[in-house]
């Protein structure tokens, strides 16, 4: 039998990643059960690259819940739907690879290969999967949401203004994220650099959120057509599977 890539985790994530959640808080319960269960995974524990994303994940889900819960957005229907298809993308790959890599998208492949080392560095760990999870899955869950209700993804509607308030989550958590994954010596040079870091991260999260509006606006024209859809899903897919491996690099290192 071959072992499982969780070592003695495995049965934990297994009954976690057995459910789906059906609504933000639920999102919310089930990253926080997965952030405890990925800091057992052996050998890397808490230092797994894979914990290093999940962390950012779940803080700016919860940020989604504080803004849902005070009635900051148009839609929150919508923003609630598009917070569950978006999440359960990101649990599916991590039940496929689980269960031995068959349906499990190349591009989270880079990221999960890495849980059991060689080790990498935090900041381009939660970056690789923040590229999986925006540049691949994000389209594809706007999708499947407005396929639910909604016209589909159109500029200066009310969904989009609300999925542009989620550009300004990052921006504002950035900051505190970053020095979160930085060591004393890179803390220093982050504080010579002022807000420039934050700055040019948080316009790489809009634009890549942007383009991902932009790939879902592709794909709804497409929707009625299977082969051209998985066309464009298996391209999105090698192309963001290379900008992951480019991030766990040694060239990665320079993100931090």
């Amino acid at each position: 039998m071959t072992e499982s890539v969780w070592g003695t985790a495995d049965e934990r994530m297994r009954a976690l990643l057995g459910r789906l959640p059906a609504d933000v808080p639920a999102v919310v319960d089930q990253l926080t059960k997965l952030q405890d269960a990925l800091e057992r995974v052996p050998p890397l524990l808490a230092g797994n690259p894979l914990a290093d994303f999940n962390k950012l994940y779940l803080n700016i889900t919860l940020d989604v819940l504080a803004r849902l819960s005070e009635k900051r957005f148009e839609d929150p229907a919508f923003i609630s739907r598009l917070d569950v298809e978006f999440s359960g993308r990101y649990f599916d790959a991590l039940r496929g690879f689980t269960d031995g890599g068959a349906g499990c998208p190349r591009t989270w492949q880079v990221l999960f290969a890495r849980v059991a080392g060689p080790d990498a560095r935090p900041l381009p760990s939660a970056a690789a999967g923040a590229n999986a999870h925006i540049n691949f899955d994000l389209a594809f869950a706007l999708v499947s949401t407005f396929d639910q209700a909604g016209p589909g993804p159109a500029d200066d509607s009310a969904q989009h203004r609300d999925y542009l308030q989620i550009n300004k989550i990052f921006a504002d958590a950035i900051p505190q994220l970053r020095r979160g994954y930085l060591d004393k010596w890179q803390l220093l040079v982050d504080t010579m650099n002022g807000e420039l870091d934050d700055w040019w991260q948080g316009e790489a999260i809009a634009y890549t959120r942007n383009v991902a509006w932009r790939n879902a606006q592709k794909l709804w024209t497409l929707r009625s057509d299977v082969q051209a859809t998985a066309r464009f899903r298996d391209t999105l897919d090698e192309t963001t599977a290379a900008l992951g491996r480019l991030l766990l690099s040694p060239m990665g290192e320079l993100l931090q």
